[in-house]
This record gives C-alpha cells, structure tokens and sequence, in this order.
C-alpha cells in the first residue's frame, strides 16, 4: 500500500510539471504583461517553460516585451505560441508562423501583427491589407 502512495504521488508530481501547452481561455485568462483580459480568439501568444509553468499574453507585443525582461531571460522555454489569425483559438510555434504588420489590423495592444501558419494565406491578406511581412527575428527585434 505504502509503494502504490509513494508511486501515485510521484506520478502525480510529473503530470504537474507538465511543459505542454494549454488553451486560452477567452473572458477567464489575463495578460501576464498588461493584466488585460484575453477577449478575442484571433489574438493572443503563450509562453510554457521547460519546468511547465505558462504564461498567457493578450498581443505577441505583450510576449516579447516580457521575453525582453530579466526575469524571462531567466527561464528556458519548452513553448512559444502565438495565435493563428484564420483558425481563432489555434497556437502556432511562433518561430514558424509568419507575420504581417499593417495598420488596418486592430490588435488588443496595438502590435498591429497577425500570424499564420501559411505564407500564401499572409500574401493574400498582404495584398488586400498592405503591410508588411516580418519573420520571427524580425518581429523580435520591432518590439525591442
């Protein structure tokens, strides 16, 4: 009896420090960064350490301006997500989304940057929306 605790407890310890993604939860979850209430499914970014812990942030601008901070350079990420701007509510690795800035987009905080998971989905809306294109170092950089 005394291993099946000691075996439950310690498969429970793992499942806790699970570094797995998890949904955003609109009207519940708040910005780390701004404390804003995540509201609209097209927007959003998250962040997941290797130690499991998770970050929710309402505008990718919001996320790099954290990743930015001391206390993020601390950690080591197992995750980073942003939300696909077509498919609301679906994370994508942000390191292989690709991004376009316009003014015509309203973001939560202005970032004024929509992701995709597909280049030739941002093309289409590039040419109805202007803008411009900027891969993951690049939109590091913009909001430095």
């Amino acid at each position: 009896m005394k291993r099946l605790l000691i075996f439950t407890t310690l498969l429970a310890l793992c499942m806790a420090c699970s570094s797995e993604p998890r949904d955003i939860q609109l009207g519940k979850d708040a910005c780390h960064h701004c404390k804003m209430t995540l509201m609209d499914p097209k927007f959003g970014a998250e962040l997941v350490t290797e130690k499991g812990k998770v970050f929710i942030f309402d505008d990718v601008n919001c996320m790099l301006q954290y990743m930015d901070s001391d206390q993020a350079r601390e950690q080591s990420y197992s995750h980073i997500l942003v939300m696909d701007y077509l498919n609301p509510g679906t994370l994508l690795d942000a390191n292989f989304a690709h991004y376009l800035k316009s003014e015509k987009f309203k973001t939560p905080m202005a970032s004024n940057v929509i992701a995709f998971q597909d280049y030739d989905l941002l093309k289409s809306h590039k040419i109805e929306n202007g803008g411009v294109y900027l891969a993951w170092g690049e939109l590091r950089t913009q909001f430095k």
